[in-house]
């Protein structure tokens, strides 16, 4: 204890200030203990995105998806995990499922939100095969430890009131039975907005700009805790 400036007084002046938690660290050190070391960092985590168009940036200037937003919103925290943008414009849950394996490996996410089955209803896809092709996503996630996180979709009316209400049913389905967070409607205030055309590309199919961060704002509240765990 001789080596620290002012000796004596100056740990009474620490007592003083009330800094007792210092005082002790210091007499432990000069009595040989060994003091427990601040943990080290984790690892830096994996987000991995798997998904289509609407999460590819279809139409948009690069780096204005929801995706890309999302990166720029997580990299202002302390631990940003990595973000993987794996999507495919015009992907099915079929393409989804059979190229999931290698991103699995490839990156080794911690954390995978599947953004995929719209295509499958454009094309007319039976409902029972976009299932099954999601509960195998989301089990091979699990499977490695990553947690899952679903971005359920709906239809337009003109696919008839059951065959949409099975569609988005399926994701809450897939969600409960497999263990995996949802967003029950990704373009919630976009598709189904008093004036959807504006958020909407000239494709009338894909959103714009403008419609990204509100896509974001369905997926944030969700996706928050997950990073947590």
């Amino acid at each position: 204890m001789n080596d620290v400036e002012g000796g004596p007084m100056f740990l009474l002046g620490l007592l003083r200030g009330h800094c007792s938690r210092w005082l002790g660290v210091l007499l432990l050190a000069g009595l040989g203990v060994q003091l427990p070391t601040a943990a080290a960092p984790a690892p830096d985590s994996t987000l991995l995105v798997v998904g289509d168009s609407l999460s590819a940036e279809y139409g948009l200037q690069r780096g204005k998806g929801w995706v890309a937003l999302l990166e720029a919103q997580l990299a202002e925290q302390r631990a940003a995990p990595k973000v993987v943008n794996a999507s495919i414009s015009g992907d099915t849950t079929s393409g989804g499922r059979s190229r999931l394996p290698a991103a699995l490996a490839q990156h080794k996410p911690s954390l995978v939100v599947i953004e995929l089955g719209a295509n499958d209803a454009l094309r007319g896809l039976p409902l029972s095969m976009t299932e099954a092709n999601l509960r195998e996503m989301t089990r091979a996630a699990r499977a490695t430890g990553a947690r899952v996180l679903l971005l359920g979709m709906q239809l337009p009316p003109n696919y008839g009131k059951t065959y949409g209400e099975e569609f988005a049913a399926l994701y809450a389905r897939v969600a409960k039975d497999e263990g995996a967070a949802l967003v029950p409607f990704f373009l919630k205030g976009v598709a189904d907005g008093p004036d959807p055309l504006k958020l909407f590309q000239a494709d009338r199919i894909h959103p714009n700009e403008s419609a990204q961060p509100l896509m974001l704002g369905n997926v944030w509240p969700v996706l928050r805790p997950l990073l947590a765990k």
